[in-house]
């Protein structure tokens, strides 16, 4: 089973994505900062991250560009989802070594179309 490591600051938020992420037929692990992110990768690297932008102790693009320093760091699927919407953050999201990004608030339909995108799932 693929494993997905979601990573945000809010409960509610680790919370739906989890179900989401589940529906998918993840296994699901949750973080509440990039640096809990980081020492979950270090256990054991995830095939996908959902990451949040905005979060104490690590941001998200701090815990990225961290991720893609790690030994294998370059194997996971990355997606951003933030309410950062300006071009100027979504590049440099991308930059950093994001590989995709969605808007905050997401649903199960709009993180299945990104898994697709990035090769996670298959369309069905």
């Amino acid at each position: 089973m693929k494993t997905c490591l979601v990573v945000d600051d809010s409960r509610v938020i680790r919370k739906v994505a989890r179900k989401i992420i589940e529906e998918l037929e993840f296994e699901c692990v949750e973080a509440a900062d990039g640096s809990e992110a980081l020492t979950a990768c270090r256990t054991k690297m995830p095939d996908a991250v959902l990451l949040d932008w905005n979060m104490p102790i690590m941001n998200g693009l701090d815990f990225v560009k961290a991720l893609r320093q790690e030994e294998a760091g370059d194997k996971p699927v990355v997606v951003f989802c933030t309410t950062e919407n300006d071009m100027a953050h979504i590049t440099e999201a991308l930059r950093a070594g994001a590989d995709e990004y969605v808007m905050k608030p997401f649903d199960g339909e709009i993180i299945a179309s990104k898994f697709v995108q990035t090769g996670l799932l298959r369309a069905s």
